[in-house]
């Protein structure tokens, strides 16, 4: 029989940056065993496998899928008054799981389910506009991708039209409080990547909602490309180069390996001259067997021309070709953030002024937490127990 929240010994709650950034570093690592609802994100374009949680009114997405995450210390419980974040009885912070959001509830005019067309990722409505890539099923597929794997599971639907994506995104911003939109794509052969889809789409959503946005693609053939982007008023671009090491680029990401990651340091810096500074971000992926010096220097470098390197860790998705890859230790993670966040801080290009995308929202990585620690200047931790 499961304990109860009254027969465990609670101890203080997170109650600082230092001491919260080390929590999420845990979850991130080890997962979390759920026993109730929560929202997740199961498969999808990048990395997920994302139940969504808010811990001390952080958002927090953890692993709760996989099969690693059977031998997690860690479990969200039900209490008295709202939930709480346990390890071996012991009560380490105060959580509330995302509920389902009111605009799953409706549907389009033919009769398509909102959520097929977008979730929310806690306050960031998200949505994979084209759910096929030109690299899935074959030597090229990126071995941490799951985007065919939700289109398989009858999740979601081939291709979402702007005029329905912009009718979510009025309904996610009145029913469910969303404060910005992400959008990626699936690679295609032309030369903007889908640039040029993603885009539109968000332009739409815009123009219906207000809400900022950030689109995901790839480094377009052309440049002017992303002139084009910027002229429909998107806010932010993610631009993921997933790995500053040419070598684990060639063994999970063939076609970004052969971009070459130059190439993306002059897409970012194009970019950045027409977004500004802090708005142009990259995945930057940890876990995947990487040089950690190569790295940090990639890390840094984007820094310098004002691009957010934004560090998660490895998150194997059920059903991709990494499925079996577990995440990296907390250790790891944490000695490459805790090289980052600095760095960020220094150069002002912390989270909190970008405007739309994951940087923004950070659910998927400590690095923010991290930077409000510095901000606050506790540059200490409090450190969780670690396994």
């Amino acid at each position: 029989m499961t304990q109860t929240a009254q027969t465990r010994t609670p101890i203080a709650t997170v109650d600082d940056g230092s001491r919260l950034s080390d929590l999420i570093l845990e979850l991130q690592e080890k997962g979390l065993t759920v026993s109730g609802p929560l929202e997740r994100r199961p498969g999808g374009a990048g990395p997920s496998d994302a139940g969504m949680i808010w811990v001390e009114g952080t958002p927090v997405t953890v692993p709760v899928d996989a099969a690693y995450v059977a031998n997690t210390p860690y479990s969200l419980e039900r209490e008295d008054s709202g939930h709480g974040i346990y390890r071996d009885g012991v009560r380490l912070a105060s959580a509330t799981p995302a509920g389902r959001p009111r605009f799953y509830d409706m549907e389009t005019a033919d009769g398509t389910p909102y959520w097929k067309l977008a979730l929310m990722h806690l306050d960031s409505l998200a949505s994979t506009v084209l759910q096929t890539c030109a690299y899935w099923g074959n030597d090229d597929q990126c071995k941490f991708c799951g985007i065919g794997v939700s289109l398989a599971s009858g999740n979601t639907v081939k291709v979402k039209r702007p005029e329905q994506l912009a009718e979510v995104a009025v309904a996610a911003r009145d029913l469910d409080g969303a404060v910005d939109i992400t959008l990626t794509t699936g690679s295609t052969w032309g030369k903007d990547r889908g640039a040029y889809y993603v885009s539109k789409c968000g332009h739409a959503m815009k123009e219906a909602s207000g809400l900022p946005v950030e689109v995901q693609f790839e480094p377009p053939t052309d440049l002017a490309v992303i002139d084009k982007v910027h002229s429909l008023g998107i806010d932010s671009l993610g631009i993921h180069v997933e790995s500053f090491d040419p070598e684990v680029l060639a063994r999970v990401a063939p076609p970004k390996a052969r971009t070459g990651i130059e190439r993306y340091f002059e897409t970012w810096e194009y970019a950045v001259e027409r977004f500004g500074e802090g708005q142009v971000s990259t995945y930057v992926i940890l876990g995947m067997g990487e040089d950690p010096e190569v790295t940090l220097a990639g890390c840094k470098r984007a820094i310098d021309i004002g691009v957010y390197p934004f560090i998660v860790p490895l998150r194997p998705v059920p059903g991709s070709l990494m499925a079996e890859s577990v995440p990296p230790s907390r250790a790891y993670t944490e000695s490459i953030a805790r090289e980052v966040a600095p760095e960020l801080v220094k150069r002002g290009l912390t989270a909190d002024k970008v405007s739309a995308g994951c940087a923004r929202c950070q659910a998927c990585s400590a690095l923010g937490s991290l930077e409000r620690t510095i901000q606050l200047g506790m540059p200490g931790r409090l450190p969780v127990r670690s396994a």
